[in-house]
């Protein structure tokens, strides 16, 4: 009896270990699959370094390829300022985010952050409460914004520097 108690232990345990093993097999498939799919190539089609990427069969204008890392630089405090609208006055609050390519971009945004923001201040008084209600308003600052941006980066520094203005926070009331 005791040996048929021992062959049932010995029977259970290559059982076990089967199962971890075919577990862990599983697992690592599972892995590698999911890396495939979410880490794949997103490019549809390689390009050269600075050659125009032509999107779309509409005809949009040609952009360049971009390149690098992209940096983050916040701007230290909101903008808070009023805004004329057809019925009343609006207060609004924009917190900005600035992206940039490349460690030297984003040590002269940093470097000239006052200039930057007294440019978006700037803009931004140009606007209108009916505008920003809607999202092609906002959506128009904000284009609007980078232009101006990146038109005194080349100014200051002899190029945009800028890639994009972001507003991570809007409120208006």
């Amino acid at each position: 009896m005791a040996e048929e108690e021992l062959k049932m232990e010995e029977g259970s345990k290559k059982g076990k270990l089967i199962i971890i093993i075919v577990a862990v097999v599983v697992l690592i498939a599972g892995g590698g699959a999911a890396y495939f799919f979410l880490m794949g190539d997103d490019d549809p089609m390689p390009v050269a370094e600075g050659e125009p990427m032509v999107q779309g069969e509409e005809g949009v204008a040609s952009a360049l390829v971009k390149t690098g890392t992209a940096l983050y630089v916040a701007m230290p405090r909101p903008f808070v300022f009023n805004v004329p609208g057809s019925t009343r006055d609006r207060l609004v609050e924009i917190k900005v985010q600035l992206m940039m390519r490349g460690s030297d971009n984003e040590e002269q945004a940093k470097m000239h952050i006052p200039l930057i923001e007294g440019t978006l201040l700037k803009t931004f008084s140009t606007a209108n409460a009916d505008d920003l209600v809607t999202e092609a308003g906002k959506i128009a600052i904000r284009d609007s914004a980078l232009k101006e941006v990146q038109k005194i980066m080349v100014d200051v520094s002899g190029n945009q520097t800028v890639e994009e203005v972001l507003f991570t926070g809007f409120v208006m009331q």
